[in-house]
């Protein structure tokens, strides 16, 4: 009998401010991600992005512009999950996760970046070249 896939889609929030990214530690792995999360019914990746960003955060952005998607599988998921470059607009670090998945909200720069033990680490070096368009641009 064959296994039935599953399908997960999601959104991220690429943030940058100043040469740092904003990152959340997860309790349960206690590895670090941007902030992210599932795209719920009704939503668009743009608004599960904003929604994401302030959930395990507390800061309210507006998305900038789409930077990649993601598609990989993971166990019986086929994952999607679209990045977005994103900018604060208002708030400050808040642990207010519903979920209660967040341990920990930090800016990190380049160099911490790559010294972290990442949720998914296929994403660092992606997440690195973000951060150098990012800093060209600004």
């Amino acid at each position: 009998m064959k296994e039935t896939k599953k399908v997960w889609r999601g959104a991220a929030g690429v943030v940058i401010d100043n040469k740092q990214i904003l990152m959340v530690k997860s309790k349960e792995s206690g590895k670090w991600s941007i902030p992210s999360g599932e795209i719920e019914t009704g939503e668009s990746p743009q608004q599960a992005c904003v929604r994401e960003v302030w959930e395990e955060t507390g800061f309210r952005i507006e998305v900038k512009k789409q930077l990649h998607t993601k598609n990989v599988q993971i166990g019986h998921y086929e994952v999607t999950s679209h990045y977005f470059l994103c900018e604060v607009i208002s708030g400050g670090i808040c642990l207010q996760d519903p979920d209660n998945e967040i341990d920990e909200i930090m800016w990190k720069t380049e160099a911490e970046l790559k010294e972290l033990l990442h949720d998914y680490p296929e994403d660092q070096e992606h997440l690195i070249a973000f951060m150098n368009r990012a800093a060209a641009i600004q």
